[in-house]
């Protein structure tokens, strides 16, 4: 319950990743003890989605981070054209940058798409379809160039 309550202000006020990265801390320490686990449990463990005994719990920094690239690309892809041709800044500190983040992303995406679809399991070439990024919608793309 605390965690939506605390994303909403992170992600509309300026605040760098070192300050989440406090307040996680401070966050971990109490549920660590609230939990009864060691406190040299890594927070792998802790917020690890694909384990046996999965917490029901998130990490708050990287629910930071996910607001803020989706908020980029949001001001990005805006059909206002006040907002489109503000080019959008959001300071997240020096450790991590947002911009770079969203980049970087779109980058893989379309690698992926260079690659092509490989085989990684054993269903047999073709038994899986590809949604490819430069072919989805206007409306279901988030973060395409407009070139």
């Amino acid at each position: 319950m605390l965690i939506p309550k605390l994303l909403w202000p992170l992600l509309v006020y300026n605040i760098c990743s070192t300050t989440v990265e406090v307040i996680e801390a401070k966050i971990n320490k109490y549920t660590r003890k609230w939990l009864g686990v060691p406190p040299g449990l890594s927070d792998v463990a802790m917020y690890r989605r694909k384990a046996k005994l999965k917490l029901p719990m998130k990490s708050i920094l990287e629910e930071y981070k996910c607001g803020k690239a989706r908020l980029l690309t949001m001001l990005e892809e805006s059909d206002d054209p006040v907002v489109k041709t503000i080019q959008p800044f959001l300071k997240t500190g020096r450790k991590w940058k947002v911009t770079e983040a969203v980049d970087e992303a779109k980058e893989c995406l379309k690698m992926k798409e260079v690659i092509g679809q490989t085989q990684n399991d054993r269903r047999g070439l073709g038994s899986t379809t590809a949604k490819w990024w430069s072919k989805n919608r206007r409306q279901g793309k988030k973060g395409h160039d407009h070139r």
